[in-house]
């Protein structure tokens, strides 16, 4: 064990130095050429603040690749994606661009990931052994994941440290998987990745100095997206079934998100103070750094249920289960979707009794 860390330590502590060293000079430049987030009605923030941290996690990231990782196809595809959907992200702290457009890069970057490093899923495994050889079906997934994710990375950067930590966590998870299959590679990157965002965070906690931007969340997303797929597309488990679960937080508060605002006629662009984050913080008065902590004790969570799910499929379908349903409940009880979306708990009533509408009614009064 001990000569398994002192050989990861390189890999992770150079990223680390750089990054702490890039941060506050990224932060000098933000402040010379007024590069700040804007406040707004969903904003926790107040004054000027920052928003090209991502920079030095992106630099730190690039410099230790070419120290360490040697160029071939796969990583030269991620790399070129990720600095496209990097520098789209950048213009857009920059200049605030639409969505329409930060999409057409994010895809871009995708089909290069897709099409020069040949990332995409070999095959899709689906339960009772059932599995799809397509060309065409895996290039659309995979396509999607990456986009996907590249976006739900993005949401979720609403709070302090919220995004950078969640994704320290998600890096570590895939790592150590990829560790266990035999993926040197996947576990090099992942700690050069997490290494980089380890080194942001101290200055990202709240309170936060500086904010990562839209490059800095973007590139994150992206490269984990790609590293996932890298690392789990040859699983005998559901080829998606390991990063869902990793990545449990950000999925599901975008997925989650997608329908709310459907179902009350909005765009999907159209921002709302009803994500994950803001339900833990406003509504259930948790406040900024308990709502974070909470969060990375989430992911925390689906991810040792991911590891355990790699050494014994049964035990870790049935704690899924379990982890899903307290999930259903919760969105169910705070009203993430819906007013009146309460299936489980309809049936829960139903069969034992429980909740009775009533203790529902006076709990809202005294919200209220």
């Amino acid at each position: 064990m001990v000569q398994l860390i002192r050989g990861a330590f390189p890999y992770f502590i150079v990223p680390f130095i750089l990054s702490v060293v890039l941060v506050p000079i990224c932060k000098q430049f933000g402040f010379k050429l007024k590069i700040y987030a804007l406040e707004n009605n969903r904003t926790v923030h107040h004054g000027r603040m920052v928003r090209m941290g991502g920079v030095a996690i992106y630099l730190a990231f690039m410099i230790a690749m070419a120290i360490f990782v040697e160029a071939d196809y796969t990583w030269n595809g991620i790399v070129l994606g990720g600095s496209i959907v990097f520098f789209c992200g950048l213009i857009d702290d920059c200049l605030d661009i639409k969505p329409v457009t930060k999409l057409i890069f994010q895809s871009v970057g995708a089909l290069i990931a897709i099409l020069i490093g040949q990332i995409s899923l070999e095959l899709i495994t689906l339960p009772f052994g059932i599995t799809i050889d397509t060309t065409l079906v895996s290039f659309f997934i995979s396509f999607i994941w990456i986009v996907g994710v590249t976006n739900a990375i993005n949401l979720l950067d609403g709070l302090d440290g919220l995004s950078s930590g969640v994704c320290f966590i998600v890096l570590c998870t895939i790592g150590l998987i990829g560790f266990f299959q035999g993926r040197r590679d996947v576990c090099v990157v992942t700690l050069i990745l997490a290494g980089a965002t380890l080194g942001f965070l101290p200055y990202n906690f709240h309170p936060a100095s500086i904010f990562m931007g839209d490059c800095g969340a973007l590139f994150l997303g992206f490269v984990i997206a790609c590293v996932s797929l890298l690392g789990f597309k040859t699983t005998a488990f559901i080829s998606l079934g390991f990063p869902i679960m990793i990545l449990f937080v950000p999925i599901s508060d975008t997925l989650i998100a997608i329908v709310r605002r459907k179902l009350s006629g909005r765009k999907f662009s159209d921002a709302d103070r009803s994500h994950l984050h803001h339900i833990l913080m406003y509504k259930l008065h948790f406040g900024h750094t308990k709502t974070v902590l909470i969060l990375y004790a989430v992911t925390g969570i689906f991810s040792a249920c991911a590891v355990l799910n790699f050494f014994d499929q049964e035990i870790g379908f049935i704690v899924l289960l379990i982890l899903l349903f307290f999930a259903e409940i919760f969105i169910e009880v705070t009203e993430m979707i819906n007013p009146k979306f309460h299936p489980v708990i309809g049936v829960m009533r139903r069969l034992t009794g429980w909740p009775k509408k009533k203790e529902i009614v006076r709990k809202k009064s005294d919200e209220n």
